[in-house]
C-alpha cells in the first residue's frame, strides 16, 4: 500500500470506531453478536476462531473447522493490543506503518504478547466507552477486520437496538 492508501484506510477504520457504538451489551448481546459472526463466517466458508469479551470476561468463543490453537494465541495477542491502545488492532498496526515502521520494530512491546494485526475491534458502549473486544482470527488481517466490522454493522441494524 502507498502512503495515501494507508492514510485512507486509517481514516476509514477511525470512522468505523466512531460509528460502531453499542447502546447496550450484556451476556445475551454477546451471544447474539457471536452467533451472527458464526453465521457470517460459515456463509463465507471462513475458517476462523471468534472471541467476544466484556471487561476481561470471555462471553463467547468458538473455533470453526480449519482453525487451530494458533488462532487462540493470535486472539490473545490482538485483544491485548486493543486493550492497551484502545483501538482496533488493525488500526494500531496501520498507524505504525504510516510512520514508516512496524509495530514489532517500534512499539517496544513483546510480539509474543501483542499483535497489531487486523481482527480485534473494541466494543464501545454509548456513554461509557470501550468495555470489551470482539475478535476474529484465521484469515488475512484485512479480512479478519472486515468480518468483524460487517458483523457489528449487521448486529447494530437490529430494530430492538435502534429503538
Amino acid at each position: 500500500m502507498n502512503p495515501t492508501e494507508i492514510a485512507d484506510l486509517i481514516a476509514r477504520i477511525e470512522e468505523q470506531e466512531r460509528r460502531l457504538v453499542l447502546p447496550r451489551f450484556d451476556n445475551d448481546d454477546a451471544w447474539r453478536l457471536g452467533t451472527a459472526l458464526v453465521e457470517l463466517a460459515r456463509a463465507r466458508s471462513a475458517p476462523v476462531t471468534i472471541d467476544i469479551r466484556r471487561n476481561g470476561q470471555q462471553l463467547f468463543h468458538v473455533a470453526l473447522p480449519g482453525t487451530s490453537a494458533d488462532n487462540d494465541a493470535w486472539i490473545e495477542r490482538k485483544v491485548r493490543t486493543v486493550n492497551r491502545f484502545g483501538h482496533a488492532s488493525y488500526l494500531v498496526g496501520l498507524r505504525f506503518t504510516a510512520k514508516g515502521t512496524t509495530f514489532e520494530a517500534s512499539s517496544r512491546l513483546d510480539p509474543d504478547t501483542y499483535a497489531a494485526h487486523g481482527g480485534a475491534f473494541p466494543l464501545t458502549l454509548a456513554g461509557t466507552g470501550p468495555i470489551g473486544t470482539v475478535t476474529v482470527s484465521g484469515l488475512p488481517q484485512k479480512d479478519d477486520h472486515e468480518l468483524v466490522v460487517t458483523a457489528l454493522e449487521t448486529y447494530l441494524e437490529q430494530p430492538e437496538l435502534r429503538a
